[in-house]
This record gives C-alpha cells, structure tokens and sequence, in this order.
C-alpha cells in the first residue's frame, strides 16, 4: 500500500489586501496625518484625535486606525511602538483601537497631569458656563477618568449633579 505525498500548505498570498491597505494608507496621507514624536509642545491627546477625525471619515477607524497612527510615530516614541511590537507574540491578536486609546496615554501623557484631569473631573460644576460647554467640558475630562464613568448612566448622573439648578 502506497502511501500519498503530502504537499506543504502554501500560505494564502495576500497581495490583494496589501494593495488595499497601501491605497488606504495614501488616502490617509492626503488628509495630511499630524506626527509625534513627544515632542513637550504637542498634545498627545491632541495627535489622537486628529488622527482619529481622519480614520473616521474615512471609516476604516477598527481596520486600519492602530497602524496608520502608530506610522505617524516619529522618534522615541516610535521606537517604543516597535519595543512593544517586538514584545508581543507573533501569535497574539492586533490592538483594537480602543486598546491603543488606553495604552497611548499611559505612555505619553505625565501621570500628574492625568491626575490633575481626574481631579479637575471630580469638582466640575457648571458654574458660570453655559451649558454646552460645561457638556463640552464634562465629555473631555471624562475620558481621563474612566473608571469614575463606566456607563452613560453614570455619565449623566454625573452632568446632572453638577449642573446650576439657578434657572
């Protein structure tokens, strides 16, 4: 009895998907990406969202937000990119965008500034802001304090309280 050959698995050839993922990268590029580089004058959070204005209004904010804003690291701050890619099992699944927002500040933005943004959060009222910007202000302050606002619930608990009553 004769046994079969057995041929290797070729890997699928993506080609298809690379040339897609270059023509959206050049899209993105057109929008004119910020860099950085962590640089004391730049925002951090500042870089991520204007990189994730333009991923968003071009829809591909999950697909492709975490490489294309991960391109725009220049420096330092690139080679830390590449330290935890270079950490990360090759097996191990790609960062979603959301995992990359929790990461990037811890990375880049003081812990005492982080501190005061959550305190600032816990003491905000209304005052003499009108009530879109005290909103405006709410939201902002919000994301530097998530465990404090884990639900819209609590998010609008929290515009409540601190809203002037002094109508």
């Amino acid at each position: 009895m004769a046994t079969q050959p057995v041929f290797p698995v070729q890997p699928e050839v993506r080609a298809a998907s690379s040339e897609e993922d270059q023509l959206r990268l050049a899209g993105f590029k057109k929008y004119d990406p910020p860099t950085f580089s962590g640089v004391a004058s730049e925002g951090a959070h500042g870089f991520l969202e204007d990189c994730h204005s333009i991923l968003h209004t071009m829809d591909i904010v999950e697909t492709s937000g975490v490489a294309f804003t991960t391109f725009q690291l220049k420096g330092v701050d690139y080679q830390w990119w590449w330290a935890y890619e270079l950490g990360s099992p090759a097996e191990s699944a790609s960062l979603t965008w959301v995992q990359f927002l929790g990461m990037f500040p811890r990375e880049f933005v003081p812990q005492s500034l982080r501190d005061a943004w959550h305190a600032e959060f816990e003491q905000l009222h209304q005052g003499t802001m009108s009530v879109s910007k005290y909103a405006i202000r709410l939201s902002d302050l919000a994301r530097h304090a998530p465990t404090l606002v884990t639900t819209v619930r609590e998010c609008v608990r929290r515009f409540n309280e601190g809203i002037s009553h002094d109508i």
